[in-house]
């Protein structure tokens, strides 16, 4: 069976990154567990230093999410990554079995998780294209660590995403109804987080024009399998099973 790396990307997350690291630790869907630390000054580092079984990275300063998963990236050995937020609520082991079965399966090649917060947009479509939480083949990525790192700080969702689109993969959407992200607001405060959230805006839209990410949208849906994709989008499921 193909084995799964997982990659946590921290900044300042001491108060939760213990909460998934408890549902990610010894899980045996899982190879490996990376966890990097992208320069953070409180005690994230102390937090994942807690785990013996977690491969610790650090990127000695902030550098943003992009660069620190391209370091995850370039240390991972399986044939699959995983990449998880470090500032999600409700995740329990049994959310990562269900973003790990499809892959282990063999149903999809990608999967990409629905959060119970996800914009009403994408709970409307079923389908999360800017999700932290997703399965990739690791092939998909190997050969990108430095073209990862010289984007945008916010810029890697849609990276990826043009990757699996380029090669056509089969991609399936987990719904995590129990699983939310903490928003910026919370962690940072009202105006601080509104600047980061704008920021990440920004940056999504240096790496491909508004045009351009509908375009992926419909792209990834097309390519969307799985309840969530099937039951709001009837239509496409219907092409789908008449060009098969």
């Amino acid at each position: 069976m193909s084995s799964i790396s997982c990659i946590i990307c921290a900044y300042n997350e001491a108060e939760r990154i213990g909460a998934i690291l408890d549902a990610c630790d010894r899980h045996p869907a899982l190879g490996e567990v990376i966890a990097v630390d992208d320069g953070s000054t409180d005690g994230t580092a102390e937090a994942i230093a807690a785990y013996s079984q977690v491969r610790a990275i650090s990127c000695g300063s902030n550098r943003g999410k992009t660069y620190a998963m391209a370091q995850g990236i370039a240390a991972a050995q399986g044939d699959y990554l995983m990449f998880l937020d470090a500032d999600l609520a409700g995740l329990t082991a049994q959310d990562i079995d269900r973003l790990a079965a499809p892959i282990r399966s063999g149903a999809a090649e990608a999967t990409l998780s629905l959060r119970s917060n996800s914009l009403g947009v994408y709970r409307l479509i079923g389908l999360d294209f800017v999700t932290g939480e997703r399965v990739v083949p690791a092939r998909l990525l190997r050969g990108q660590v430095a073209a990862l790192e010289q984007l945008p700080r916010w810029g890697a969702e849609t990276f990826i995403n043009r990757l699996v689109i380029d090669a056509g993969l089969p991609v399936q959407v987990v719904d995590w109804r129990g699983v939310c992200n903490v928003r910026k607001y919370r962690k940072i405060g009202r105006t601080r987080g509104m600047l980061a959230e704008l920021g990440m805006i920004v940056d999504a839209l240096t790496v491909m024009s508004p045009l351009g990410l509908l375009r992926q949208n419909l792209a990834l849906l097309q390519l969307a399998k799985g309840p969530a994709a099937r039951r709001r989008l009837p239509h496409l499921t219907a092409r789908r099973k008449a060009a098969a």
